[in-house]
């Protein structure tokens, strides 16, 4: 899969981990016991509302891999987190507008990435879906 090069989507999931794990600092506090890095649902939530779309499993899946190869974001125990290169390169952009497309000019520039070995089964896909849609009903 690395030798297929960067895509769209990847730049489209980096943003949404970025975003998403900038979105969130604010919300923790000092004392906190929580990992640096958001949930699966956090980096759905941001990417649906970069794109108003929910990127499939395999999309996912195939951009979290590149990206981790690449050594952009790190994914453990559930959480992703940006990587000090995936910092620098965020950092690079000119502005935040077409966040997405400015990134994905910049991973062009990069090295084709060998891929990581990480996988997102249907069931975690399926349950981070539930979890950012239980996010966004209206309550009753």
């Amino acid at each position: 899969m690395g030798q297929d090069g960067w895509r769209r989507s990847d730049a489209w999931i980096f943003v949404s981990v970025v975003m998403a794990n900038g979105a969130g600092r604010h919300m923790r506090s000092a004392t906190t016991r929580r990992p640096e890095g958001v949930r699966l649902a956090d980096v759905l939530s941001m990417a649906d509302h970069l794109r108003q779309l929910l990127p499939g499993r395999r999309e996912v899946e195939e951009a979290v891999r590149r990206l981790t190869g690449a050594g952009l974001i790190t994914v453990a125990d559930g959480w992703f987190r940006v990587t000090s290169a995936g910092g620098t390169l965020w950092r690079a952009r000119r502005s935040g507008v077409g966040a997405v497309d400015t990134v994905y000019a910049q991973l062009l520039r990069r090295p084709i990435p060998d891929d990581s070995d990480w996988t997102l089964d249907d069931a975690d896909h399926a349950a981070a879906i539930l979890e950012y849609a239980g996010r966004t009903e209206p309550a009753d």
